[in-house]
């Protein structure tokens, strides 16, 4: 059963992996210039492991807690892998430090308490002896500025990331963002690509930008994404499941 899977994986990463190429071509770009980032919030650490074993280095998980017990299981069945984890999707402040004990990077910071709960919460890691790093932040930007989903409108993009970059334990490394549910991709990414320049041009050293999942990572690529969040097309549609 394992094997199983094990082929399944390796088959779907092929996949992936042809799609990203196609997609850097058709763009002119060179596929080096993407990075794929696994996401991995709905599969077991055994399936983890052997995406490790295919090649992929970093992971996705949403989950505060959830994901701190994959992260150390993980660790076990890979002993000698470095990969590194990366938070996605919303949380509240009081998961804050759940998440600093584990992630090289959030991508899903869209407010100033938001950015302070995790800055607090890496320095107590840091003194505490837990983390020696700053924290990865990407800023995540909303593409039509609706405030009944995550996100940072454009007008608030630049005080957000001055506040960030003002932080001690947090590194302001870029932007995120998805494309509104039943928007045209191509016109989501162009905006957000105004988004990221006008970011990178204020703060040189905000230079990731984080775009495109499944459904719509060409589109992404199309407009200047570095990395695609893929899971669905990745590890296929699972619950999570005891490895």
């Amino acid at each position: 059963m394992r094997d199983d899977r094990r082929e399944e994986l390796a088959t779907r990463l092929a996949a992936v992996r042809e799609r990203i190429a196609a997609a850097c071509a058709a763009a002119g770009r060179d596929p080096s210039e993407v990075a794929l980032l696994a996401v991995t919030k709905t599969v077991p650490a055994s399936d983890v492991a052997m995406l490790v074993d295919l090649g992929l280095t970093a992971f996705a998980e949403n989950r505060a807690q959830e994901a701190g017990a994959k992260v150390a299981e993980v660790a076990d069945l890979r002993p000698d892998a470095t990969p590194r984890w990366h938070f996605v999707g919303g949380f509240q402040r009081n998961k804050a430090k759940a998440v600093a004990r584990w992630a090289d990077r959030v991508e899903s910071v869209d407010s100033v308490r938001l950015a302070d709960a995790l800055d607090d919460a890496v320095r107590r890691e840091q003194d505490a002896g837990g983390r020696a790093d700053r924290l990865d932040v990407l800023l995540q930007y909303s593409v039509d500025g609706d405030p009944a989903r995550h996100g940072v409108a454009r007008d608030g993009l630049l005080p957000l990331a001055e506040h960030v970059a003002s932080c001690a334990g947090l590194h302001l490394a870029g932007l995120m963002s998805v494309a509104p549910l039943g928007s045209d991709p191509d016109a989501a990414f162009a905006d957000v690509a105004e988004a990221a320049a006008a970011l990178h041009a204020a703060f040189p050293q905000a230079s990731a930008l984080s775009a495109g999942m499944s459904g719509d990572l060409e589109a992404a690529i199309r407009h200047g994404s570095g990395v695609v969040r893929v899971g669905t097309a990745l590890v296929g549609e699972r619950r999570l499941t005891s490895p």
